[in-house]
């Protein structure tokens, strides 16, 4: 089992940045990727970006050069950078882990933060 514990969420105007974090405990030799996803009411949940182990990242494409994603694994934590934030990126911000075991893949969820860009 891994638990996801997410910070840093917020109201920020257009053009603002925030960084949000996600702090992993539990089994967390089994985690292989962490990242984050988003959610607007009503929509599918979206990849934003992820970085696996060994510090390969992977990003949505819209969001490549403003979003960077980073992970301090003597914290056992992720980072995302957000950067020139624009209203679309209102969301609700899901960390996401997934791991790997003898029984397969599994994911793992943090609680959610809000991000609100708007004047």
């Amino acid at each position: 089992q891994v638990q996801l514990v997410e910070s840093g969420g917020g109201l920020v105007q257009p053009g603002g940045s925030l960084r949000l974090s996600c702090a992993a405990s539990g089994s967390i030799s089994t985690i292989y990727r962490m990242g984050w996803y988003r959610q607007v009411s009503g929509k599918q949940r979206e990849l934003v970006a992820f970085i696996t182990s060994g510090t390969s990242t992977n990003y949505a494409d819209s969001l490549k050069g403003r979003f960077t994603i980073s992970r301090d694994n003597a914290k056992n934590t992720a980072y995302l950078q957000m950067n020139s934030l624009k209203p679309e990126d209102t969301a609700v911000y899901y960390c996401n882990a997934r791991t790997i075991e003898l029984r397969g893949t599994s994911d793992y969820w943090g609680q959610g933060t809000q991000v609100t860009v708007s004047s």
